[in-house]
């Protein structure tokens, strides 16, 4: 038998809190089929409900995505070529200061992809 209902009756100012977070309303929006399937796919590809996504962006919070496996695997193999560009850059600094100047180059262009990934 779960007691927590119990707490919130002894806690009025608790009560209070979650009743004033259920949403209630209801409210209505006309849109194309092509917006409502839009609308679900970008909901879905952010994990959470349509009426959630909807709220969001009318609140203009920002909305993460989930990364997809293909992104995850992209982005894992951009740190290898980053690290491995690094490794080879390093090597050639007291032999070919030319090429190790472009492998850094390139392994710095790579970085910056990576950052601008996490946003």
């Amino acid at each position: 038998m779960c007691h927590c209902n119990d707490n919130l009756a002894l806690r009025p100012e608790v009560a209070k809190t979650v009743k004033e977070k259920m949403k209630r309303e209801y409210i209505q929006i006309r849109c194309s089929v092509y917006e409502k399937k839009l609308l679900q796919r970008r909901a879905a590809r952010a994990g959470i409900s349509l009426s959630e996504y909807l709220r969001a962006t009318a609140f203009e919070r920002t909305i993460v995505e989930r990364i997809t496996p293909e992104q995850l695997e992209a982005y894992q193999m951009l740190v290898q070529y980053k690290n491995n560009f690094s490794r080879i850059g390093n090597m050639f600094k007291k032999r070919d200061l030319k090429l190790a100047a472009a492998v850094e180059k390139l392994a710095e262009e790579i970085r910056t992809h990576l950052k601008n990934f996490k946003k």
